[in-house]
């Protein structure tokens, strides 16, 4: 049984997702993508801080994104985060569409999943900003053990199919190359 969206949106002309492993460079590739696009950027960062480790990471992506970012944090509304952007901001990069994902299975469990993608898709490509998404691609690696993990990486999957369907452009990301899925880099 897929959870992909039963609503398949068009093409969203200012729509970018980019995707990648762990470490792979996809953050650090959208980043420096939108400071050369955007005077004014927003970043919507959907992780919390629940450790020192975690902390340590949040203030370190700050320093790296400097005072021209401004900045939502918001671990489940996007839908309200992006009726939130202010006005002046002229593009918004969500880091990321994983964490996000995980935060609604674990907090409102499976069965919130798809709606919430659906509607989390629908505000995205509706956004009058250009939009630059970083989500994981979790599927590569080895079969989770557990259900929750395998769970998890299938929603993620269909939920990435979802997002690469809107996007007017795909970059996928290994050892911090960029790779052309669809549309131009």
């Amino acid at each position: 049984m897929t959870t992909a969206s039963a609503v398949q949106p068009g093409v969203a002309p200012g729509f970018t997702l980019v995707l990648g492993g762990a470490r792979s460079g996809k953050s650090r590739f959208a980043l420096q993508r939108a400071e050369a696009r955007w005077r004014h950027p927003l970043y919507l960062a959907t992780a919390e801080v629940r450790d020192d480790e975690m902390s340590e990471r949040v203030q370190r992506h700050r320093a790296e994104r400097g005072a021209r970012w401004a900045c939502i944090e918001e671990p489940l509304d996007l839908v309200g985060a992006l009726a939130r952007v202010p006005d002046g901001c002229d593009g918004v990069l969500l880091d990321c569409a994983t964490i996000w994902l995980s935060n609604i299975l674990l907090k409102e469990g499976r069965d919130a999943v798809a709606t919430r993608t659906r509607e989390a898709l629908a505000a995205l490509c509706a956004s009058p900003r250009e939009m630059l998404i970083v989500s994981n691609e979790v599927g590569l690696g080895i079969v989770p053990d557990t259900p929750l993990g395998r769970e998890f990486r299938d929603l993620q999957g269909w939920f990435n199919q979802d997002l690469a369907a809107a996007a007017a452009t795909v970059v996928f990301i290994a050892a911090g190359l960029p790779m052309s899925l669809k549309g131009g880099l």
